[in-house]
């Protein structure tokens, strides 16, 4: 008997290779997949989608990936890609106990070779139809053998499976032509690469020069800087094979923002964001002259001695996010954050009057 079964979660399928999966799946968890003797296992979050790194990786230890600082930005649930030529969907449903038709949808060894061997349409009862109509999708004759393109399948963005908006790409896997993309409003675009490209931004740690280094001083300010050469721009490339489609995702450092852990603490300037400075450094390297000149352009002056615990100085870097893709398309993305933490100890100065 054949069948075809909504799933709840990730199961076993037909798909695209990658990094074994065991174990029951769980909610918000990325579905790995590989081959399992002859049989190709599914993937549900695995792109075809491709990475590079045109500026090389950072050298520091010390890497993370961005927060977007937009709440509501909500970037693509799901989109199609090319998983599979004719002969390579011919020998996976020839080897295989059925799978993933779609993100959601498994089907039976017997329903694979039903559409796509033998020609007979699917009749998709009401998944994401305009007006929950039924909708039949045509069959296919041996799998298109001969015939230059590949079948396309939906791909869930990773950590969004159980999102209700990954189940909008609910078409079964189709055809389409060599050197076209679907007329689909979740066909992948050069922005849909770029938001991909997003998520694999690593930056490295904010680790801001502190001046005094051991002890704060209570009425006496911390400065607070990043070289120059600390922190550059970060670019991913994404590319997804047989599409033509690319989007290069850049990451610049724009700012720091510096929260003393405290209220009992000033910052410098009043907002706690220091800029970037047009060398491409924040703030000013701590020198005796300059402290006798002014408070420090970027940093924090605390005005109650710590007791027993250390104030918990918190610096993140703002980095802004732009993008550039095929066909000249290009944009902006959320600001990225990335943040790190450190104990500080303040002290009393102890006068003496004699």
């Amino acid at each position: 008997m054949t069948a075809a079964v909504a799933l709840p979660s990730a199961a076993p399928a037909i798909g695209g290779g990658g990094e074994e999966s065991t174990g029951a799946h769980k909610p918000g968890q990325s579905v790995q997949g590989s081959a399992s003797g002859r049989s190709l296992m599914a993937s549900v979050s695995r792109s075809k989608i491709r990475l590079s790194y045109p500026g090389g990786h950072t050298a520091r230890a010390g890497m993370g990936a961005l927060a977007s600082v937009d709440p509501d930005w909500r970037p693509p649930a799901c989109w199609y890609e090319p998983v599979f030529t004719p002969g390579q969907l011919k020998d996976a449903v020839a080897t295989g106990e059925g799978g993933l038709v779609n993100a959601h949808v498994w089907w039976s060894n017997g329903l694979w070779v039903d559409h796509y061997e033998k020609g007979k349409p699917h009749v998709d009862a009401a998944l994401n139809r305009p007006g929950g109509t039924a909708a039949a999708d045509d069959g296919y004759e041996n799998y298109n053998l001969g015939k230059k393109g590949m079948f396309w399948r939906s791909t869930v963005r990773e950590g969004m499976y159980q999102d209700s908006r990954a189940w909008d790409c609910g078409r079964v896997m189709f055809w389409q032509d060599a050197g076209t993309v679907p007329k689909d409003k979740n066909a992948p675009t050069p922005e849909t690469l770029a938001a991909f490209a997003y998520d694999r931004i690593k930056v490295p740690d904010t680790e801001v020069e502190l001046r005094p280094q051991g002890r704060s001083t209570v009425n006496l300010p911390t400065w607070a800087w990043l070289d120059k050469g600390t922190f550059k721009e970060v670019t991913v490339r994404a590319d997804l094979p047989g599409t033509g489609l690319w989007a290069v995702t850049t990451a610049r450092p724009v700012a720091l923002r510096l929260d003393p852990g405290t209220g009992d603490a000033e910052t410098y300037p009043g907002s706690g964001d220091c800029g970037i400075n047009e060398n491409g450094s924040i703030g000013t390297p701590y020198s005796r002259d300059a402290a006798e000149e002014g408070p420090p352009p970027c940093g924090v002056g605390y005005l109650r001695a710590t007791s027993g615990r250390p104030y918990r100085l918190k610096a993140s870097v703002t980095w802004g996010i732009s993008w550039r893709g095929s066909g000249g398309a290009r944009g902006e993305l959320p600001d990225g954050t990335f943040e790190t933490a450190r104990d500080v100890v303040v002290q009393e100065i102890q006068a003496v009057n004699r």
